[in-house]
């Protein structure tokens, strides 16, 4: 078994998911796993990991609606039909900084994922996403440890 550890930069612009899955399978490859289990780490608190469909993207454009539906950015929110008030005492970096707090709460940081014959392990449908929730352009970094069995050359 042998050990990697690596981070991954991701440049965001903006409040969205980025699909990452294409980097992790890149990594994967360039590292010759045959079959193991990789762990990624975001290194931040106000954007989050998580695991959703890639074939429909409105499944993504619906998650991103809802979420800002119940982590509101302007403070208020209703809770009984009135207009009932959240003072975030959180504000120093933005209107957005406390709501990416609480959004990357309610998902991921961390995931992990077993690979099999050098394949990661993910369904049909399943794609690996890093979710910004601040609005301006940030370089995000996640963490991998991978842990496993190498790929073997022929030659050696």
């Amino acid at each position: 078994m042998e050990q990697i550890f690596s981070t991954l930069q991701i440049k965001s612009s903006g409040q969205g998911l980025i699909d990452i899955t294409s980097f992790i399978t890149k990594f994967i490859k360039e590292n010759k796993l045959k079959n193991g289990l990789i762990v990624l780490n975001i290194m931040h608190t106000s954007c989050s990991l998580i695991v959703n469909e890639n074939a429909d993207r409105n499944v993504l454009k619906d998650l991103e609606k809802y979420i800002n539906s119940i982590v509101p950015f302007n403070s208020y929110h209703d809770l009984t039909k009135e207009r009932n008030e959240i003072s975030y005492k959180h504000y120093q970096e933005g209107e957005d900084d406390m709501p990416a707090h609480i959004k990357t709460a309610l998902t991921n940081t961390s995931l992990s994922f077993s690979i099999q014959n050098e394949k990661l392990m993910l369904g049909t449908w399943q794609g690996i996403y890093l979710w910004e929730h601040r609005f301006g352009n940030n370089i995000r970094k996640i963490n991998i440890h991978a842990i496993g069995e190498i790929k073997k050359n022929i030659y050696n």
